[in-house]
């Protein structure tokens, strides 16, 4: 059976419909300069052991660079966060110009107000077509103190949560229940 044919624009809008955090995925490269790009092909993967997984297309140079270190950061952007996404996902040669950052204990470069960062280590990669799938083994995480909300992207833009939707659900016991415990019909 031969693959279908599948419009390269039909196929973004219908995933489009999928609203998704978006991250920067930084390193050092083997200059020691810090590098990255924007990410928003990102999950959790597994609790035990800990992994996370993300999508780079094969042709990025950052990725490149985390190949070789074997080491990255995932920086989980906060909605105020645009620029900073649009700058990383752009092709300019120093994307870290002028953008407030840390080296973490861990040795890796850190966004300074990134709602929360996930430090690992590659544990594999898998081949994805145009894109790798890596997963990556969780060595550190850190959370903000502050309570922002999270840049999402959604339908080929830029949207955040609703402003007065800021408070948990009440079905949020059931949600954390279902996130914390691990049966055999759940997929986390």
């Amino acid at each position: 059976m031969t693959d279908p044919e599948i419009d390269a624009r039909a196929f973004r809008n219908v995933l489009g419909q999928f609203c998704t955090g978006i991250t920067v995925i930084t390193t050092f490269d083997d200059a020691e300069a810090p590098v990255g790009f924007a990410c928003q092909s990102f999950a959790a993967l597994s609790l035990d052991p800990p992994l996370i997984l993300f999508c780079p297309t094969k042709t990025s140079r950052s990725w490149a660079a985390i190949e070789q270190s074997g080491r990255f950061c995932v920086n989980v952007l906060a909605e105020e966060q645009r620029e900073l996404c649009a700058r990383f996902g752009s092709r300019e040669p120093d994307k870290f110009a002028g953008v407030p950052w840390h080296t973490s204990p861990l040795t890796l470069p850190v966004l300074d107000d990134a709602l929360a960062t996930i430090e690992c280590t590659v544990d594999s990669v898998v081949d994805g077509g145009d894109h790798y799938i890596v997963i990556g083994r969780v060595q550190a995480l850190t959370e903000s103190t502050t309570t922002g909300r999270p840049l999402l992207f959604y339908r080929g833009q830029y949207t955040a949560i609703e402003p007065d939707k800021t408070t948990p659900a009440p079905w949020r016991a059931d949600l954390d229940h279902f996130l914390t415990t691990t049966t055999l019909d759940t997929w986390l």
